[in-house]
């Protein structure tokens, strides 16, 4: 009898003898012969043709199974393990077909050597001794040698017979398989560079750091953040940005050796480790191989385009002993590098880590201290040059916590502008100059306008201009009760929208000044088309101008500049008698500075207005 046969026998008078099955190519079964015909009873012939049914009920739904699963690898093999079965999910899945594969030995097929043996053994303990084999997943092999993930399971028919028929079902994981070393890949490596991403990067590190600590070598950790790459986002598009990153990694790569690491850990930012043997000298060679990086020109977009970027380190073991703390201190010190400028080099220093802790509470106290009234406006005048009288007042802010030092405005108004706060502040200083005035013209005080500063990022908020004016009007203010100072870097930068704003202004005869004239860009040619009504030269040029010949021609040209634009010119900084002599001697119309008045509470001032204290020097302890 051969596999092709697939007949199925019960002799029903030996009840312990179980059925033999021998499934061909496309495993159909046949019908058992009919029962003989025995002397039994109606009740006896009923139970066996319903166990008769039963059984081929079983048949069907087992051959049904198998051509319902074209997708699923069937393999059907005798006791020898030779195929008796191939059905097209084999062929899919290993490459024979029904053909090749029928007769020949099922390990010389799918099996690999490795595993022959162990499952020779394993098959032999299943059929001898009932030992069945797990399901599980495993690796076989295709027809070109290529392995296959598969989920495997194995059944037994005619068991206990002389002729079992073995089957295994496997099912295809190749594309779980694949799916999951996406996922892997995914969670652990940049996609467009294949780089470690960060928390990949940390874990490596940290374990390069151990390898440091045994042989007692230092490292150095890089922070490259590629300058203005937003900017070439916008210009030439994600793919030309795109193109950069896949480029410099290439060269990352060239100048890394098999000790290094290199990761992404955002858009624009690479981490770098570097084992150092002797620090000093190898750390500087490192920091110069990266920026060699940066030398050749990127080809964007069919152009070469120069690209810096800045770069900021931290050394273990001096700045950190973990990955989290040197990649942090590094990135501390990119910061700072970048607020410097293009290409920026900066290490790590804790100083710069105690500016980073206490910068990040001020940020989060300014707020407050909007809300709980400790921030107000202290007012410095400018009085005349020749008569010494107060002709106008300069709003300072300032901000006096409850408890500790009073903290400058260098320092929080730079913060305010960064965390978008400054608008806030902004309206306030604007409706607290007006209440002010209003005040103060209500006491018989008319003759002296409040200056205020517009902070440049103040001005990115659409209206921001309008709502300085309508604070005015809302308080009945006349445009020569306050006027605002802007720096020229400020105004160059200014779009179209907001120097019509400028010009509204201007005609409506708010008072404009330029402030801290010469230390921004100081193009002459931009002061004809800038709405200004005065100049304020910057106290750096006022310092030493009676002493040095360069400063005070620097001084006298601005002056001899503004007049002749019919500008106002108003002096900065002014701290003794020869620098107030020299600038009478060049004209200069308003002085501002220690040596008349410093900047005073609104209280004080009154005081002053009203002529109980005055004259040069009269408050400037």
């Amino acid at each position: 009898m051969t596999a092709r046969d697939f007949r199925h026998h019960r002799d029903l008078e030996r009840p312990k003898k179980h059925p033999k099955a021998f499934p061909n190519e496309r495993c159909q079964v046949s019908k058992p012969p009919p029962a003989e015909d025995v002397d039994l009873h109606d009740a006896g012939r009923e139970e066996i043709e319903l166990v008769r049914r039963q059984y081929l009920e079983s048949e069907q739904r087992f051959r049904t199974l198998l051509e319902s699963l074209p997708k699923v690898a069937v393999q059907g093999y005798d006791r020898d393990r030779r195929v008796i079965y191939w059905n097209e999910g084999s062929t899919r899945l290993y490459g024979y077909t029904p053909e090749e594969a029928l007769g020949e030995l099922l390990e010389d097929l799918i099996i690999p050597g490795p595993m022959r043996e162990g499952v020779i053994q394993a098959h032999s303990a299943w059929i001898e001794e009932g030992v069945a084999i797990p399901a599980g997943e495993l690796e076989l092999m295709h027809k070109t040698g290529e392995l296959i993930s598969v989920y495997s399971q194995h059944l037994m028919l005619n068991e206990h017979t002389d002729a079992p028929l073995l089957f295994c079902v496997d099912v295809d994981l190749s594309d779980q398989k694949r799916a999951h070393r996406d996922l892997e890949f995914a969670t652990r490596f940049d996609r467009l560079t294949h780089l470690p991403n960060r928390q990949t990067f940390e874990m490596d590190l940290d374990n390069l750091l151990e390898s440091c600590r045994r042989v007692g070598n230092s490292l150095a950790t890089l922070y490259l953040d590629i300058d203005h790459f937003v900017e070439i986002n916008d210009a030439l598009g994600y793919d030309q940005g795109d193109r950069l990153l896949v480029e410099l990694t290439r060269r990352l790569r060239e100048c890394q050796r098999v000790t290094d690491l290199v990761s992404r850990v955002s858009s624009d930012e690479f981490v770098l480790a570097f084992p150092c043997g002797h620090l000093a000298t190898n750390v500087e060679r490192v920091v110069r191989r990266i920026q060699n990086v940066f030398r050749k020109p990127f080809v964007l977009d069919g152009r070469e385009r120069q690209v810096t970027a800045c770069l900021g380190v931290a050394l273990f073991p001096d700045n950190g002993e973990s990955s989290r703390e040197l990649i942090r201190n590094a990135d501390v010190a990119k910061n700072r590098a970048k607020l410097e400028g293009r290409g920026t080099v900066r290490f790590f220093q804790q100083k710069l880590h105690d500016e980073l802790v206490r910068q990040h509470y001020l940020s989060s106290r300014l707020e407050e201290a909007l809300d709980n009234g400790e921030l107000s406006l202290h007012y410095q005048p400018q009085v005349s040059a020749v008569s010494g009288g107060i002709e106008n007042l300069e709003a300072l802010l300032r901000w006096e916590p409850p408890e500790g030092p009073t903290i400058s405005p260098a320092e929080f108004i730079p913060l305010a502008e960064r965390s978008g706060l400054i608008h806030r502040l902004g309206d306030w200083v604007i409706e607290e100059a007006c209440h002010q005035q209003v005040a103060w013209r209500a006491k018989g005080f008319h003759q002296h306008r409040i200056d205020i500063n517009i902070s440049g990022r103040q001005l990115t908020r659409p209206g921001a201009l309008k709502r300085f004016e309508d604070t005015l009007q809302r308080h009945g203010l006349a445009p020569q009760d306050i006027g605002i100072e802007l720096t020229e870097n400020i105004l160059i930068e200014a779009d179209e929208t907001v120097l019509e704003d400028l010009w509204r202004l201007y005609h409506r005869g708010i008072r404009i000044a330029i402030d801290d004239f010469g230390i921004g860009y100081s193009s002459l040619s931009y002061l004809k088309h800038f709405p200004a009504t005065a100049l304020k030269i910057d106290r750096s040029f006022i310092q030493d101008a009676p002493t040095q010949p360069k400063d005070r021609a620097i001084l006298e040209g601005a002056i001899l500049i503004g007049h002749r634009l019919g500008l106002e010119v108003v002096a900065e900084g002014v701290e003794n008698a020869e620098q107030l002599s020299l600038l009478r001697d060049l004209h200069c119309d308003l002085i501002q500075g220690f040596f008349f008045f410093r900047p005073m509470p609104a209280q004080e001032i009154e005081r002053l207005l009203s002529g109980f204290v005055g004259g040069p020097g009269g408050l400037s302890g």
